[in-house]
């Protein structure tokens, strides 16, 4: 287990000051493999074994199990009592996972590697490019309030509306960026969010963010003050605006009608932003990959850097912060590149196969 202190706070805040924070807003060819039958529990071993090399994803379901995301070792299952894995021998359509979201009735969805996998009554049904998808390689996914599955893949957005089995192509405006430079390419959605007024966005890997109010695109670029083209993370806040990350250019929020940009001159860790998120305290959260992360508290940023006291496979923990994600009982998770880890309000425990883990309410459900 290791503990690390909290971050540095950053007076370099001025261009901040009044900033609003915002709210915060789970297949196969259709074939089913068997039921997921009961879950062996990963074994133990005496030194912290983490979680997996890259945690992408953490999410917690309305029974309160937490999931967790891998680059290469599929999902892992936290049910308060034991940690136990997934993976495409027990039917999931890839092991990378990008994306985890839970629909109206219960079903539990995952963007993976090998196309989308639906989880419903312990079986496994996985939509491939048989099933419509533009490509297995899905990168963002998305449950609307309407009951649709939005999915962005590596050749571009599809979605299956509540109660269909294949998924249809939904084209997004393209524009125009002068000196882009995506790393796969313009069809590339990395994030799909959903705001208040119910509208939908989409980050593109190059070409800004588009919004869809379901009849009418808006889209913006640098060129309209957004703070960069290569959009990776989208967060609706509390306040009506929404929070946009870019890989290269820093974080901005729109509240509608105007962007207030932060970079790492204001205080951001630095300006590669992987995930934003705001907690119930209010506070926001950036992810950055190789600075660790920050917080933004309405009057300063605090960092919060790579521990060069924890190494793991010879790197210091927490260098690129992958995912945030703030559960029922209020306990902040980072999944990253090296492990899996919690804060605990003073510190960040890092968690392994064996834990620790959080303690939870004496009657084994969660609160919230």
């Amino acid at each position: 287990m290791s503990i690390l202190p909290v971050g540095l706070v950053c007076a370099n805040a001025a261009a901040l000051v009044g900033l609003a924070i915002l709210p915060a807003p789970v297949c196969a060819a259709a074939s089913e493999p068997p039921l997921v039958g009961p879950l062996v529990p990963f074994p133990a071993d005496d030194v912290v074994d983490q979680i997996s090399d890259y945690v992408r994803e953490v999410f917690q379901d309305r029974g309160g199990t937490c999931w967790f995301g891998t680059n290469g070792d599929g999902l892992a299952r936290w049910d308060g009592r034991a940690l136990a894995y997934l993976s495409v021998e027990d039917g999931l359509a890839g092991d990378a996972i990008r994306g985890i979201a839970q629909d109206a009735a219960g079903a539990l969805w995952f963007a993976t590697n090998g196309g989308v996998s639906r989880l419903r009554d312990g079986r496994f049904t996985n939509f491939t490019v048989a099933e419509g998808l533009a490509s297995d390689e899905v990168w963002s996914l998305h449950c609307d309030a309407a009951g649709t599955v939005w999915a962005g893949t590596l050749e571009g957005v599809c979605r299956l509306e509540r109660g269909a089995e294949r998924f249809a192509p939904f084209a997004l405006p393209r524009v125009k960026v002068e000196g882009a430079t995506p790393r796969f390419g313009p069809k590339v959605v990395f994030a799909i969010a959903e705001d208040a007024a119910g509208a939908l966005w989409f980050g593109t890997d190059g070409e800004g963010v588009h919004r869809w109010d379901g009849s009418a695109f808006t889209s913006w670029t640098t060129a309209d003050g957004l703070a960069g083209d290569l959009v990776r993370a989208l967060r609706p806040d509390r306040g009506g605006g929404i929070w946009i990350g870019t890989d290269g250019g820093g974080a901005s929020r729109f509240d509608g009608r105007t962007f207030r940009n932060v970079t790492g001159a204001d205080g951001l860790s630095n300006d590669r932003v992987w995930e934003i998120l705001e907690t119930r305290d209010g506070s926001v959260w950036f992810s950055t990959l190789g600075a660790g992360a920050c917080r933004w508290d309405g009057a300063a940023f605090t960092a919060f850097p790579p521990d060069p006291d924890l190494l793991i496979h010879g790197r210091p923990a927490r260098s690129h912060v992958q995912e945030f994600f703030e559960d029922r009982d209020g306990v902040l998770w980072l999944g990253c590149s090296g492990g899996l880890f919690r804060f605990d309000g003073t510190g960040f425990v890092n968690v392994g196969r064996s834990g620790p883990w959080p303690a939870r309410p004496a009657s084994g459900v969660p609160a919230g």
